[in-house]
């Protein structure tokens, strides 16, 4: 090989430097392999199959690792999640007790009040709950309840059909009367009829079809007795009602009078007091009969006279009680219109709810008292068209008496 004069002095320089390169790196090598001997061979083992993966491996470990250091990949909840309700604690009874409960009734009073105008016989709409003011055994109670009740009826016409000198002009009244209502009854009412003289007879059950009612009435030819046992048949009627949950009616439709009953007037009167949820509304017959003939002369005239007033106080009696009304026609057009009151009174009430300060249940006898007071708590006025002052009839219970201890 060639070279140039200037390249020449310098060549063996340069190799005297690539052997000191290379004798340095050899030297570095054989230290290294001093310091880290080789570890030792071990024994070869037979060959054995690959050993399949754990496939319990807990989730989001590392792959094909089933270590210590895998962790569970946690489940990822919604922040929003609300913890779980705490557990209930178990009760458990002693050895052979069995399973109690114990139950707590807060009596509760129901009072349904009509509101009529005495001279119309109208119901006054439109009153609210603070003119209302109910009191028990003469102590204020707090109306915890109050609505407007406007609902189908469930009546028994209770009517005396018995005979007598004037068994005409008393049942031809019964009869209008028992007719006069039907022509008003809705399709939704249950109505009953009963008649009785000596002992009573069902003519015809609940029915809500009037027609039933109509054929009843013209069952009814001859009377049996001319005994009016009234007591005993409304002691029977009230009995009857009792069974029937619900506020019940009695249109009683009779003279009166009673002539052959097994109880007194004391104790029918306590059986009327005391049965729940029953009103009744009394019509007297043979008014224009009576009319007529009231006031003639002679012993016998007078005894029958006071008679029927006697009869006309029982009949009013029982219809106050129980927060109906009780009406005198004396001529058969009457009729129409006494039904239509009645059936307003009946299907459009005020209803008061309390519970009473007095919360025995001793089976006493509670007195009830309804006013209607103003918005300042005075006694509430109503006033005509001229400003004239009407006045009216607040027609609610005498009283109610409560559950004894033990029934």
């Amino acid at each position: 090989m060639l070279f140039t004069h200037g390249h020449a002095s310098h060549f063996p320089r340069l190799l005297s430097r690539l052997a000191l390169a290379v004798f340095a790196g050899l030297g570095t090598a054989t230290l290294a392999l001093s310091q880290n001997p080789a570890p030792p061979q071990q024994p070869q083992k037979p060959a054995q199959q690959p050993s399949q993966p754990d496939q319990t491996a807990p989730d989001g470990g590392p792959a094909g690792d089933n270590g210590s250091i895998a962790l569970p990949k946690k489940k990822e909840q919604p922040e929003d999640t609300p913890p779980p309700a705490p557990v209930a604690p178990k009760v458990k009874n002693p050895e052979g007790a069995g399973n109690y409960s114990l139950r707590i009734e807060v009596p509760e009073v129901t009072v349904d009040v009509g509101v009529i105008l005495e001279k119309t016989h109208q119901f006054v709409p439109n009153l609210k709950p603070n003119n209302f003011k109910v009191y028990e055994d003469g102590i204020e109670q707090k109306i915890a309840g109050f609505k407007r009740v406007e609902a189908p009826i469930t009546a028994l016409m209770l009517c005396e059909f018995a005979g007598s000198n004037y068994t005409y002009a008393f049942n031809y009244d019964m009869l209008n009367a028992v007719y006069s209502f039907a022509n008003q009854l809705r399709p939704q009412d249950y109505v009953a009829l009963m008649t009785f003289d000596m002992r009573t007879q069902i003519v015809t059950d609940f029915t809500q079809d009037k027609r039933q009612i109509y054929d009843a009435i013209n069952t009814l030819r001859v009377p049996g007795f001319n005994e009016r046992n009234l007591f005993d048949a409304l002691y029977e009627a009230e009995d009857r009602l009792s069974r029937i949950e619900g506020r019940k009616y009695i249109i009683l439709v009779a003279s009166g009078r009673d002539t052959f009953s097994k109880l007194t007037f004391d104790q029918i009167l306590k059986k009327v007091k005391n049965t729940p949820d029953i009103t009744i509304y009394a019509i007297s017959t043979g008014g224009a009969l009576r009319a007529i003939t009231e006031g003639r002369g002679g012993f016998n005239g007078q005894m029958r006279d006071i008679d029927y007033l006697q009869a006309d106080n029982e009949m009013k009696t029982f219809a106050k009680l129980t927060g109906g009304d009780w009406y005198a026609p004396r001529f058969q057009a009457e009729f129409p219109e006494i039904f239509g009151d009645i059936n307003k009174n009946i299907r459009s009430k005020y209803q008061l709810v309390y519970h009473p300060s007095n919360p025995k249940q001793d089976g006493g006898y509670r007195k009830l008292r309804v006013e209607l007071v103003d918005d300042e708590g005075k006694p509430l006025r109503f006033q005509d068209e001229k400003h004239h002052p009407l006045k009216y009839d607040v027609i609610a219970r005498d009283g109610y008496r409560a559950r004894p201890e033990v029934e």
